[in-house]
This record gives structure tokens, C-alpha cells and sequence, in this order.
């Protein structure tokens, strides 16, 4: 049985939600379960939680579109609103920031449509996900940033394991830090699959799965 338990952090108004155990995610094999299920979804913490986050952003930085991946729209509409709060610059001509969630193809890529291309299209794009570990998602959002004509103001995540992406800096609430012992383990160097220990669950952006 997953326990999950509150980590104290001294920044903010929410504790971290954390579990230890052997967990398999799309891209690694992972030793904590890091559950942000209520800064993604519950006004209150969402609120607190982009408070956090703006803070750590300089705003001589444009931001027009924050592109919302692993269903953080409710954070992401807490981002642009707090982002407005602070006086960050836009360059879009309405003076306002688009929130905007991906369209994924049926080969897993980032697609954008026609009317909302213009979010896109020499704008600047921050991109908000739920965590960040091996940055393979965050590579691909960027990627297809770029392929629209968009400009990449930076990658925004609850929790991060690591420090930039592509040169892109990566800000956060909690980081690897804040659990010094956290470790990432491609699915072939395991060493919990060395030893013969079961995955205790599969994770992914929208929580997990006890097996």
C-alpha cells in the first residue's frame, strides 16, 4: 500500500506530498513518488503555489502564453493572473496572457491549431508542468514551441530534479534539494530491478497506480 506523507518545506503554505518506494514513470524508474494532485487542482493551493512561482521569475522577461502541460490549468491560470499581479510585460496586443493546454497528435507530438497559433506565433511561451525529472517532456515542448514560431521564456514545475533544460532555466516550488536522497534510474541500470524488488506503482502527470 502507497503511504504518502507530508514533507516540511520552508517555503509556502503547502507541504510536500511525498511517498517512498520503487515507481516506474513513462521515461525512468523513480524511488519517490512526488503527489501534487492538490496544487494542480484546488484553488487554494494552486493560488499559493504560483505565488511561489512568479517569485522566482525576473520580470524584464516578456511572458504572453503559459502552455499548461500535465492538466496544470488551474495552476496556470493562477500563474498568469499572479504574473499580471507582479507587472510582467506582454507583447501580444491585447495586454493579456493566454492560458493554453497542448493538443497531442496520435504520434504523441505537440500540435497547435489554427486558432490558437497566434498564442503561439512570436509570442513568448513559458511552460508549466507538474514536475520535471529527466526533462524529456519539457525537450519536446520546447521543441514544438520553436516549430510554431514561439519564443521560450523559461519552464515552470511544482517539483524539479533538474536545473535547466536545452539552456532553458527550470524554476520550481520544491526541487531535487528538498529530498536530497531522490534518484532517477534509467529502466535498464535499476537497481531496484537489479536486486528483484516489484514496482510498488506506475506514475505519471495524473497520479498513480498501485500494482
Amino acid at each position: 500500500m502507497i503511504q504518502i506523507s507530508n514533507l516540511p518545506v520552508q517555503r509556502g503554505k503547502v507541504p510536500l506530498r511525498i511517498a517512498r518506494g520503487h515507481f516506474a514513470t513513462n521515461h525512468s524508474h523513480i524511488n519517490y513518488y512526488i503527489d501534487i494532485t492538490y496544487q494542480k487542482t484546488r484553488l487554494s493551493e494552486a493560488k499559493d503555489s504560483a505565488y511561489e512561482l512568479v517569485s522566482h521569475f525576473v520580470n524584464d522577461t516578456p511572458i504572453d502564453t503559459v502552455l499548461c502541460l500535465d492538466g496544470t490549468a488551474v495552476l496556470g491560470t493562477c500563474v498568469a493572473d499572479e504574473l499580471t499581479k507582479s507587472g510582467f510585460r506582454t507583447i501580444n496586443a491585447h495586454q493579456t496572457i493566454y492560458v493554453l493546454e497542448p493538443e497531442y497528435n496520435a504520434n504523441s507530438q505537440i500540435i497547435f491549431r489554427d486558432n490558437v497559433k497566434p498564442m503561439i506565433q512570436g509570442k513568448t511561451v513559458l511552460v508549466l508542468m507538474a514536475s520535471v525529472s529527466t526533462g524529456f517532456t519539457a525537450k519536446r515542448s520546447i521543441e514544438a514551441i520553436h516549430y510554431y514560431g514561439g519564443h521560450v521564456a523559461g519552464v515552470a514545475a511544482i517539483y524539479r530534479a533538474v536545473d535547466e533544460i536545452g539552456g532553458y532555466p527550470v524554476r520550481s516550488v520544491y526541487s531535487v534539494s528538498d529530498i536530497p536522497d531522490y534518484e532517477s534510474y534509467d529502466y535498464h541500470d535499476c537497481p531496484y530491478c537489479k536486486q528483484g524488488k516489484k514496482i510498488d506503482a506506475l506514475v505519471n502527470s495524473f497520479g498513480f497506480s498501485a500494482i
